[in-house]
């Protein structure tokens, strides 16, 4: 299957969620699975396996053909009805919008009030049923739950101890030598006990997150989790990568989420757009390789859909893991019922990656904590 029909599919998804239709990352990689089984053999074969996968209530159908259409129309303007027969007219023209319009949409969602044409969950009150909600479904009021998981995440990071003591005024060690100098002023009897604690180790943490389009239905929640952190005392450093890397932990220091995002959308070039893995951390181990220590935990936030040189991202990562403490990949991906890692830059980087999981629900960004700190 080439490229650009992949990208059509993908563009495909991402329209109609944003047409009200409940379309996740899951769906989008059964539709690419339909049209690898033979569904590609005629348009007709196209619009009827995309139709079953992406579209499954009636009244869904009328989006479906409208934004079909505008993916897979044919160059010469000849649009085919749903009940097979043929009808000429002018191709929809392509929707317009800002440079970034993933931002765009992300930053009027963050101005609407509570409640506005938001189809609410069954049972979203209960903060237990967000658990395992696909953030693929998440709601504008969900992402609260995330600063929550990001900012206890943070404080423990903060608490973890060292190696290292250092004095205190009290706790469960007496510092024998501070001990026994206080003595001497009392005629050598320890009559003021002096106390000392481990010193915390602060985990560093170095996050360059996908900002692909095949990650756009998650790359929202897993920059609102980063910017979570950057609110806390945890030490991160955070950079946003497509078809080139980015720096963005400036951005995500501004308050509030806002202001964070349209900073990014002013800054991010390629928002959206392919995904070019290898040369992007190519990039960060040139120019920002000094970030990465031996107390430095690196993470990798992608779905591994990768159109640039393997040799050259096997490269990248070897050097990335030999820096690092550990290196992390998360993939919103491996959340999805039967998902293999089988693409290109997944079976290029497992070899090289120490941690490989989910980023796709709370539970899985909750079971991060222990990547970090182990």
């Amino acid at each position: 299957m080439t490229q650009d029909l992949v990208s059509r599919v993908v563009w495909l998804c991402r329209a109609l969620r944003e047409r009200g239709l409940l379309v996740t990352t899951a769906h989008a990689g059964d539709a690419v699975r339909a049209l690898q089984a033979g569904a590609v053999r005629s348009r007709d074969h196209t619009y009827l396996a995309l139709r079953c996968v992406l579209a499954s209530r009636p009244e869904d159908y009328p989006i479906f053909d409208e934004v079909f259409w505008r993916a897979f129309a044919p160059p010469s303007g000849e649009a085919r009805r749903t009940d097979g027969s043929s009808a000429t007219r002018r191709r929809p023209p392509e929707p317009r919008g800002p440079a970034h319009p993933s931002l765009s949409r992300w930053l009027q969602q963050g101005e609407e009030e509570a409640g506005d044409e938001t189809e609410e969950v069954p049972g979203a009150s209960d903060r237990s049923a967000l658990v395992h909600k696909d953030f693929a479904s998440f709601a504008a009021g969900d992402l609260e739950e995330i600063e929550r998981i990001a900012a206890r995440l943070a404080r423990r990071l903060a608490a973890r101890p060292g190696r290292r003591w250092k004095a205190a005024r009290r706790g469960a060690r007496v510092d024998l030598r501070r001990t026994v100098r206080r003595s001497l002023s009392t005629g050598a009897e320890p009559l003021d006990l002096r106390f000392r604690r481990r010193k915390p180790r602060k985990t560093r943490i170095v996050a360059l997150c996908d900002v692909s389009g095949s990650m756009d239905l998650y790359s929202r929640l897993l920059l609102q989790f980063l910017y979570a952190l950057h609110g806390s005392v945890a030490r991160v450093e955070s950079f946003a990568f497509s078809t080139s890397l980015l720096r963005i932990t400036d951005s995500l220091r501004e308050r509030p989420f806002s202001s964070a995002l349209q900073g990014l959308s002013e800054r991010v070039h390629d928002w959206s757009g392919g995904t070019r893995i290898g040369a992007c951390l190519s990039t960060f181990n040139a120019e920002w390789g000094k970030l990465v220590d031996r107390r430095t935990v690196v993470v990798i936030l992608s779905d591994g859909w990768d159109t640039g040189d393997p040799l050259e991202l096997a490269a990248a990562l070897e050097t990335l893991a030999a820096r690092s403490r550990r290196l992390v990949w998360l993939n919103p991906l491996l959340g999805s019922p039967g998902y293999e890692p089988l693409t290109r830059g997944m079976q290029t980087a497992l070899p090289h990656v120490g941690v490989f999981a989910s980023a796709h629900d709370l539970a899985s960004l909750r079971a991060l904590e222990k990547h970090l700190l182990a």
